[in-house]
């Protein structure tokens, strides 16, 4: 009786585990926090940081808005490419992706 109730115990953790794994493998959209940086290198590596505010006032400088809905892709080498959305296609794709 004892090793069912350890087994049906075992059997939950597993499932919820599982669940989290699946949704940490399907990948989570989320917002860049005010003033956050986000750096992508071509090999996919990604960083991000809070600058304080005389470096986010230089960065600011360099810096241009996004005009419409933005993709990347990593091939199976490690190569990151941006993906071309100025097609009304490739835009909505990318907005139902992003939503």
């Amino acid at each position: 009786m004892h090793s069912i109730k350890l087994v049906a115990v075992a059997g939950l953790a597993s499932l919820f585990a599982s669940q989290a794994f699946a949704e940490d493998a399907m990948g989570t959209m989320t917002m860049m926090k005010g003033g956050q940086v986000t750096a992508i290198m071509p090999d996919g590596h990604m960083g991000t940081m809070m600058p304080d505010a005389k470096m986010s006032a230089e960065m600011m400088k360099m810096a241009k808005p996004i005009k419409h809905c933005m993709m990347m892709i990593t091939d199976a080498k490690g190569k990151t490419y941006m993906i071309d959305t100025s097609t009304k296609k490739a835009q909505a794709e990318c907005e139902k992706m992003a939503m």
